[in-house]
């Protein structure tokens, strides 16, 4: 997977513009959330983007925790400050927007890497509404279409052995602890190699603005989601 066309590197910095982070966060992720809009006034780059270039550039390792501190904007330029297993996202007032942890034995193939990478935004990208939105209907709850408030907080990984080979990723089940109009999302998936798994991992997030669930309103929100989805296709047709 080449990277290189979703950010820019200036020296040992990174980064990321508007269109950047709209691109890959659509034509990669199948993540159409307005605000990785390139247009929009709330604009943040895609959390996994941020996963992704701190991956392809630091190795997998067999363990690895990634938490989220801070949503980036456009033109920030960032870089990644490395103390022993500890690594941090940073902009240059060393305001911290990532943090890993990580241990065990690393794998620096970018083949292997970049196939994970594919497989875990794609399963990311199908958080919304596929997997979010039953999750929420279980506890009568919706997000609110009018301000939707979803902040990806950690995701982890944890390998018997790393892969040698494409790995594939799959989801595995997933729950939702609510709190009030707020609420915690803990998704989890299995990382296998040629059928045997290899590794398991879990992506949380936090989820606000909640309302009572109405079908008709969660209708419009799921509608007007697949619209957005719909007319980039079509763009991308030409």
């Amino acid at each position: 997977m080449n990277l290189s066309q979703y950010f820019s590197r200036e020296d040992q910095q990174f980064v990321f513009s508007r269109q950047q982070a709209c691109d890959f966060a659509k034509g990669v992720a199948n993540d159409f959330n307005a605000i990785h809009d390139a247009d929009s006034s709330r604009f943040c780059v895609p959390g996994d983007l941020l996963f992704s270039v701190m991956l392809s550039e630091l190795g997998l390792n067999q363990d690895m925790q990634f938490t989220f501190a801070g949503m980036v904007t456009d033109g920030v330029p960032l870089s990644i400050k490395q103390q022993q297993d500890a690594c941090q996202l940073v902009d240059q007032n060393e305001k911290e927007y990532l943090q890993l942890t990580r241990s065990g034995d690393n794998l620096k193939d970018q083949a292997i890497i970049g196939d994970l990478i594919k497989d875990y935004v794609r399963f990311s990208g199908q958080n919304f509404p596929h997997i979010l939105v039953p999750l929420l209907e279980e506890q009568g709850l919706m997000l609110n279409r009018k301000r939707p408030l979803v902040i990806y907080e950690n995701m982890s990984l944890h390998f018997e052995r790393l892969p040698t080979c494409s790995p594939q990723l799959e989801f595995a089940g997933g729950e939702f602890i609510p709190n009030g109009k707020r609420g915690v999302a803990i998704l989890k998936f299995v990382i296998s190699e040629a059928g045997e798994t290899i590794g398991t991992g879990q992506k949380r997030m936090v989820i606000g603005s909640l309302l009572p669930y109405e079908k008709a309103e969660s209708d419009i929100l799921i509608a007007n989601y697949d619209g957005c989805r719909q007319a980039f296709l079509k763009r991308q047709q030409g």
